[in-house]
């Protein structure tokens, strides 16, 4: 058994894997194996990875079930007590997967780490370190678009990692369930490592631990289809982890928020899709809050665990409300 697995999801990424695939051959840390979850390709990914990596293993389903159900599908397929997830659209440093593991196997506490993701057009730029959570509920990338600093080495504790690049433990996984398979995409991160934290894990960032993303190569940035899952499971994540009694009593600046950045789209991006994505969202509020009854029932973090974490609310040009953020 390896002690780690590697999972890709792929949709149409041949292209993207051929320079995705040889970065996890040249990992100095071996002792792992690589799960191709193909997610009904139409292009040649299938037959170019079997006769170019032969050592990857490929599961295909016959359509796309989305990036959290091919995940999971992968996870239940492997044994290895280290699960990562990893984009097709990425390469990795040489140390990428050994940086993360040796922090991981040092923190029995610690279910999850987050690496740092740099931009693969502007290398010198960060696309997340880990991600992190405002006080109206929306999850944004860390330091995204912001300049790195590779002086910074030592792990820190950050809210959750992004699914683009993410380690977690299998005996975490274990006890607060896999990626939420209704969110198809987006925010299913966010909502897994929220259920961690409910739980009393936490989550390091290892800032020497370095993947560079392409961003978005599959979904495209900012298209209608990506905007209306983003909205539809930012608000399935708050109904089902924002904890009680603080639910309660910060619903009047959820609502306003949310409430402003629908606004914002229609009136400045003329989008409707958001909007699309809240009816969405509503239509299944049944069974969120009956998922948010077996979350908080089995909470056993305190408040401040999870709190003290928050940052305050972004406003809709990506700039801090209370101070920009420095790196």
């Amino acid at each position: 058994m390896s002690s780690a697995a590697v999972i890709i999801p792929n949709l149409n990424g041949r292209e993207h894997l051929a320079y995705c695939l040889p970065t996890l051959l040249a990992q100095t840390y071996q002792d792992f194996e690589v799960v191709v979850v193909d997610n009904g390709s139409t292009d040649d990914s299938v037959t170019f990875v079997s006769q170019n990596f032969p050592w990857v293993r490929i599961i295909t389903n016959p359509h796309n079930l989305g990036f959290a159900e091919a995940n999971n599908i992968a996870i239940r397929a492997t044994c290895s007590p280290y699960i990562v997830t990893l984009n097709n659209d990425t390469q990795a440093e040489a140390r990428w997967l050994a940086e993360m593991i040796n922090v991981a196997e040092a923190y029995d506490q610690v279910g999850m780490i987050a690496c740092k993701v740099l931009s693969m057009r502007e290398p010198h730029l960060i696309d997340s370190a880990g991600l992190e959570i405002d006080g109206a509920g929306m999850p944004w990338n860390r330091y995204h678009a912001q300049v790195n600093q590779p002086t910074e080495i030592e792990p820190y504790e950050v809210f959750c990692p992004t699914g683009a690049a993410a380690l977690y433990k299998r005996e975490m996984l274990e006890q607060v369930g896999l990626f939420d398979e209704a969110y198809f995409a987006y925010c299913e991160d966010m909502d897994l490592g929220w259920r961690a934290r409910l739980r009393g894990w936490s989550c390091l960032y290892v800032p020497t631990a370095v993947v560079y993303h392409l961003h978005s190569a599959t979904s495209g940035q900012g298209s209608p289809f990506k905007r209306y899952l983003l909205t539809r499971n930012r608000i399935w994540t708050v109904l089902k982890n924002y904890p009680s009694p603080e639910i309660w009593h910060d619903l009047p600046k959820l609502l306003l928020y949310d409430l402003a950045a629908a606004l914002y789209r229609v009136r400045v991006e003329k989008n409707l899709s958001p909007l699309q994505g809240r009816v969405a969202a509503l239509r299944q509020v049944g069974r969120v809050l009956r998922q948010r009854r077996e979350i908080q029932r089995k909470q056993t973090a305190d408040k401040e665990s999870w709190q003290q974490l928050l940052i305050p609310p972004v406003d809709f040009m990506g700039s801090y409300r209370e101070g920009r953020r420095k790196h």
